[in-house]
């Protein structure tokens, strides 16, 4: 996320009036709902999970246990678990 100064932005009446509640704080303004980006849209961390989780359920479905997938992944057993689960269920 980006900051931009609102004097650029806001017209100076609007600057003036929002300066009576928050005078020099930070302030976050939320997206319109009909803007807003579903979770990694900008990213590819949803892509890199998926991969990462297909990964995990080959691994379970090889044999290795959820003790060494865990750590082989750096992830708790109940987080394999719930992964190994989530993938057999698609």
């Amino acid at each position: 996320m980006s900051y931009k100064k609102a004097k650029h932005v806001l017209p100076s009446e609007l600057l003036a009036l929002i300066q009576e509640y928050v005078d020099g704080e930070f302030i976050y303004i939320p997206r319109k709902k009909e803007h807003k980006k579903c979770w990694g849209s900008s990213t590819s961390t949803r892509q890199e999970l998926s991969l990462r989780n297909t990964a995990i359920y080959k691994d379970y479905l090889s044999g290795m246990d959820m003790v060494t997938i865990g750590e082989k992944y750096f992830l708790s057993i109940k987080s394999i678990q719930r992964i190994v689960l989530t993938e057999k269920r698609k």
